[in-house]
């Protein structure tokens, strides 16, 4: 494999992971700290709104991070192949736990929104606030896997002599 493709690849991982840990930590330390200070009504009525435009661009994202890792995984050899391959897992996680989690209570939102939320939405959006970080954490060590990767990949080029013509 060329050394274009495997940076290209090396690229595009850090990119894509980069880009869905810091959408989800965003969410988590900006959006998610004000939805606890505004009122219910405005909540339910801006997470609605969020939750229609996050829905193509995430997927994206996760799609973009869970490729690019894998194929980042199958390219490398050792060490970088088990991190990215973690990475991967991580990735998937995050996937799973929106998908299973975040998203059916996203669908209970959109409802809450438009008629009234019951007399346990709090311990709802608490479970929503719970797999919020999950989901988070899981993409934030994804990212720090493929900057590792990254860097062990960069170290080996480094220490590999280049072979000489004949």
């Amino acid at each position: 494999m060329s050394k274009i493709m495997s940076g290209l690849v090396t690229g595009v991982a850090l990119l894509s992971t980069g880009l869905l840990a810091g959408a989800f930590g965003y969410g988590a330390v900006n959006v998610a700290a004000t939805f606890d200070v505004v009122p219910l009504d405005v909540r339910l009525t801006f997470h609605t709104a969020l939750m229609q435009r996050n829905g193509v661009v995430m997927q994206t994202a996760m799609a973009l991070a869970a490729i690019s890792s894998l194929t980042l995984a199958f390219l490398s050899r050792g060490r970088p192949r088990q991190l990215a391959g973690v990475a991967v897992a991580l990735v998937v996680t995050s996937f799973l736990v929106t998908r299973f989690g975040n998203v059916p209570i996203n669908g209970r939102i959109k409802v809450w929104a438009t008629t009234s939320a019951p007399a346990d939405h709090a311990a709802i959006l608490d479970q929503w606030e719970t797999y919020n970080v999950v989901r988070t954490v899981a993409a934030l060590i994804a990212f720090v896997l493929v900057i590792a990767v990254s860097r062990l990949k960069l170290a080996d080029r480094v220490l590999t002599p280049a072979p000489q013509p004949g």
